[in-house]
């Protein structure tokens, strides 16, 4: 990765999903951020690959924000391959207790600007009535997406 620095602040986890998504963009899968999934719980990043795999992350840039995680296990539910995002300078091994789930658990490491995968996920595949479920969930969030930037009046409906 990278050495350069724009700042000597802490990574967000803002930076931290602009270093994955430009990850999954190098491997021809799209992302979105910020993804609603039923049952109110929102996905940090869900990508869709050009196989229809679905991967969800979750970022993690605190020791407080990732002990503190009691809901990561609902995203499971909702993809097909599950990775932790962090920092690059996060102590990566607190990662592998056996309450984070390493054997299914893939890790990404990020700064700003790229990623690397540190280990891979367990693969599992999705039932189709979820992926169409998921499928149509990431279609109309990024549909309305692009509607909202193209139109500023429709922030805040539908």
């Amino acid at each position: 990765m990278q050495d350069i620095a724009l700042s000597d602040s802490p990574l967000t986890a803002h930076d931290v999903a602009r270093g994955i998504a430009r990850l999954f963009w190098q491997r021809k899968s799209h992302c979105l951020t910020e993804m609603m999934l039923p049952g109110g719980r929102r996905a940090d990043i869900m990508s869709f690959g050009e196989d229809g795999r679905i991967t969800i992350v979750e970022i993690k840039v605190s020791v407080a924000d990732l002990r503190g995680d009691a809901k990561w296990r609902d995203y499971l539910p909702w993809c097909d391959e599950f990775y932790w995002g962090i920092p690059a300078g996060f102590e990566a091994s607190l990662l592998d207790e056996a309450c984070f789930s390493p054997e299914m658990s893939g890790l990404i490491v990020a700064d700003r600007f790229e990623a690397a995968v540190l280990r891979p996920p367990a693969q599992d595949s999705l039932a189709p009535a979820r992926r169409k479920r998921a499928t149509l969930l990431f279609a109309r969030a990024a549909a309305a997406r692009h509607m909202r930037n193209a139109d500023p009046f429709l922030e805040g409906r539908g």
